[in-house]
Formats: structure tokens, sequence, C-alpha cells
């Protein structure tokens, strides 16, 4: 098949939507489909891919959000690319501006236009003190979604949530993790060194954008329960956003790592022992999946990946989905120092090594060639 993506975020651009999706160009590409991507074009624009064709458009900064950019209603351009090379499906990942655009000229040309359920961005209202914009946001991607033949999303608790709110034709698009880049074999004493982490003192690790939707407040009152109980303890900080300068100031204590990529990204969950994932915004949490495979104790609420992939003191901790006290009582009963981890250990890498992504694809492959059929059958006239 010939199958586009329409994305306002990319790789090098660092963040669980842009890894998510270079995941599904490569995937697919590897299948046999061919693979296209429509996205915004970026301050350095990367090499060109082998495995699937880039076409950079217009856009702009996001407001808020500086190291991205928002694409540009470019219907004319993405009109003259569907005349010359027709996709069999259409897969939009964002519904910014550019999202919109690909989704009207697909219904006008009889495309099948397809959405991915992605992100949360109208339970990130309340974390602005936007709480009064969250109806209108959500009614908004209830109608672009509704406008699609499938929404996809992540997990099977978003969906019922997506139900619930008059979201339909739900499927589930689960995600894999790279078992081979994200391993335990990739820890590195110099890099703990770096940390000031001594081989028997406790690493907590956390993972993802530096701001307030991914609730940095609760991480901070765990990480003043486990400093109290184990001084000797350290807590890094992988990634950046608009918090972090106004953290690292406050914190003073605590190592913030920047974004990181890679083989150096994998370097950085093997190379701690604990995993903080005090986030309550999910659709899926990418980086939960990452640090099962990388090995570390997980402590996350109960939905998302974390409800799905962890069984309570065998693999990881999970705790009632926003109940706080609950998440704080736990991360203090991570701090005893006699305290052997290393089944819990393996037994969370041995709950990676079973999230192939190539299960994930063929199903997604799947689910399009159905709704395809669904699209002829119901008589939609091309153009």
């Amino acid at each position: 098949m010939k199958i586009t993506l329409v994305t306002e975020t990319f790789p090098p651009e660092i963040n669980g939507v842009a890894m998510t999706l270079e995941k599904l160009a490569l995937g697919l590409s590897r299948l046999g489909h061919q693979v296209s991507v429509i996205r915004p074009r970026q301050k350095e624009e990367p090499e060109p891919r082998p495995e699937f064709a880039e076409i950079p458009v217009a856009g702009i900064a996001l407001p808020g959000y500086s190291e991205l950019n928002m694409g540009l209603p470019v219907f004319h351009k993405i009109d003259e690319l569907w005349r010359e090379s027709r996709p069999d499906a259409v897969y939009l990942a964002t519904e910014g501006p550019l999202g919109i655009a690909a989704l009207l000229v697909a219904l006008v040309r009889g495309i099948l236009p397809v959405s991915g359920f992605h992100t949360n961005f109208h339970e990130y209202m309340r974390h602005y003190k936007l709480q009064w914009m969250e109806q209108i946001a959500e009614q908004y991607l209830r109608t672009v979604h509704n406008s699609t033949w499938r929404t996809f999303g992540p997990s099977r608790d978003l969906l019922g949530r997506l139900e619930e709110a008059g979201f339909r034709n739900l499927r589930l698009l689960e995600r894999g993790v790279d078992t081979t880049l994200f391993t335990p074999e990739r820890r590195s004493e110099e890099l703990r060194k770096s940390w000031g982490a001594p081989p028997d003192s406790p690493v907590f690790l956390t993972v993802g954008r530096v701001a307030s939707e991914k609730n940095m407040q609760l991480l901070f009152r765990a990480w003043e329960k486990i400093r109290t109980q184990r001084p000797d303890a350290r807590l890094v900080i992988v990634g950046d956003g608009p918090e972090r300068k106004a953290l690292e100031k406050a914190w003073p204590d605590a190592l913030f790592a920047g974004a990181r990529r890679g083989d150096d990204l994998a370097a950085h969950y093997a190379s701690a022992d604990f995993f903080l994932f005090p986030s309550i915004t999910e659709t899926f949490g990418n980086v939960v999946t990452e640090a099962l495979a990388s090995g570390l104790v997980v402590l996350a609420f109960d939905y998302a990946a974390p409800g799905k992939f962890i069984q309570h003191e065998e693999n990881g901790f999970i705790v009632p989905f926003k109940n706080e006290e609950a998440f704080l009582t736990v991360a203090d009963c991570l701090t005893p120092s006699d305290q052997d981890w290393s089944a819990m250990r393996e037994a969370a890498r041995e709950t990676g090594l079973q999230l192939s992504w190539e299960a994930v694809l063929e199903r997604f492959v799947k689910d399009l060639r159905e709704a395809i059929a669904q699209q002829k059958a119901d008589g939609l006239q091309q153009i």
C-alpha cells in the first residue's frame, strides 16, 4: 500500500509522538509498504532517508512549544502531491492546521483518512489555567477524529474514555519498544560516576517533557521523601521544556540532563535503577515501556501503558490513578539499602521483550485494509 503520514512533529524533534511516528514509518516500510511523511519544515533539515520520503511544508513556531513547528494549512501543496501520487490511506497524527488541510483534501479526493489520538491536548488546558477551553478543545478533537474512517488509540482505557466522550470508529494501535536499543546491557558506570552515583547509590530517573502537564510537582514531592531516607540517592531528569530553568533553580541537587536520543538515551535509562512516572495526561507513555525494557523498577499510576504492562509488585509498581498519596507511599518504599530488586528488574526486562513493533504494525495494516474495503463498499466516489 501507499501510506502517507501527516504530522506536526517528527524526528529529529524529541517527543513521544515524533518517536512513535518514526517507528511507524520505518516499520511500515520494512513490511513492504510505500511510505511518505508530510511534516513542517524544521530549522535544521535532516538528511533524506532511504526507507521513506519526507515532504517538508511551511510551518511556524508552536506557541508555548518554541522547539516545535506547527504546519500551515497548505491545501494546494497537498492536493498537488496527491494528484501526482495518490496514497491508498492517509494517517493524520496531529489535529493542527496541517492535519486539517490533509483531512479536507483526502475527503474531497475520496482518499481514505484515518487518524491517531496521540495527545490529550484538551486535558492540558487545566495545567495551563485554561480550564474554560477544555470542553471547546474536546469538541474540536471529536469533530476532527469523527471525520475520519478510523481513530487509533494506544491503549484500551484511552479508547474507553474516548468512546464515552462520543468518539466513533475507534481502533487499538499499541506501541512496541526497541529492545535491542533499550536494554540493561547499556548500563554505564562511567555515566553513573558523572552523576555522582557510586555503584551502591540508587539513581531515580524520569524521562519526558519538563512541563506542567507532566505533573512535575509530584515528582519533586516524591524526591523530597526519597532523599530524606537516602541522602546518597540521585535524581536524573531527561528532557527539556518550559519549566526546566525554574526547576533547576529550585532543585539544585537534581541533575537535568536535557534531551537525549538513541544510544545516549538508552544509556541513561540503563544506568538508572528506578523510574518515576507521575504524569496523568498520557495517551500511552512510551517512556514506560522503554524503562521496562531497560530493566528499571517503575512507579506509575494505573492507566495507559503502566496499567497494561505492570503487574503490581511483580515487574514494577502501579498505584490508583491520581492517588498522589499512594504514589508517595510507594516512592518511600523504594529507599531501603538492603532491598534486592534484581528479580523485579528481570521481570521488567522480560515484559519489554514481549512488546514487538512488527506485530503491532501488522494489525494496523489489517485495520487499514478493512477500512479501505468498507470505503469501497459504501460506494465513495473518487475524484
